[in-house]
């Protein structure tokens, strides 16, 4: 019985070092285009964003402003996939130009950074990177992503 439970203790451990890894992203090719502005990703690796459905199938953004007009309006940009579809989101995280995990970061808006289509929402995976970035770049509000609306977006435009 006690080697029982040292198993599930050590398959523990390892299941949540995996969830500890940074998010992977998916390989995008150079002729990949962002569904919803038409430019090519590759140009903006700094800003990149996906989102991964379920089948192994994909849409990469050119940045996350982009990526969330395309999850909120999922009918409208792929009309044969649903939210539940999704597989995983992945975004930059602006200091450390790594992937993480879109569902899981923090969001700022009204910075005096900007993306390849202008205004954009910055994506940081610790909340006080997010909250230096704020101080230091004149950021107005912080987020998670079921904080992000149309309405926003559509003033960011």
């Amino acid at each position: 019985m006690k080697r029982i439970g040292i198993a599930v203790f050590l398959m523990f451990l390892v299941s949540s070092h995996a969830w500890a890894e940074e998010a992977k992203a998916i390989k995008h090719s150079k002729d990949d285009k962002c569904p919803v502005c038409g430019m090519f990703v590759a140009k903006y690796p700094d800003f990149l964003a996906q989102i991964v459905f379920k089948d192994g199938s994909y849409a990469v953004f050119d940045g996350v402003k982009d990526m969330m007009k395309y999850y909120l309006d999922l009918a409208k940009y792929n009309p044969s996939k649903k939210v539940e579809d999704i597989d995983s989101i992945v975004v930059t995280d602006y200091y450390g130009l790594k992937p993480i995990d879109g569902r899981k970061a923090y969001y700022v808006t009204g910075s005096d950074v900007y993306g390849p289509m202008g205004h954009e929402l910055i994506p940081f995976e610790k909340e006080d990177d997010a909250n230096e970035f704020m101080t230091d770049h004149l950021g107005k509000s912080l987020m998670r992503l079921d904080g992000v609306t149309a309405d926003l977006l559509k003033s960011m435009d």
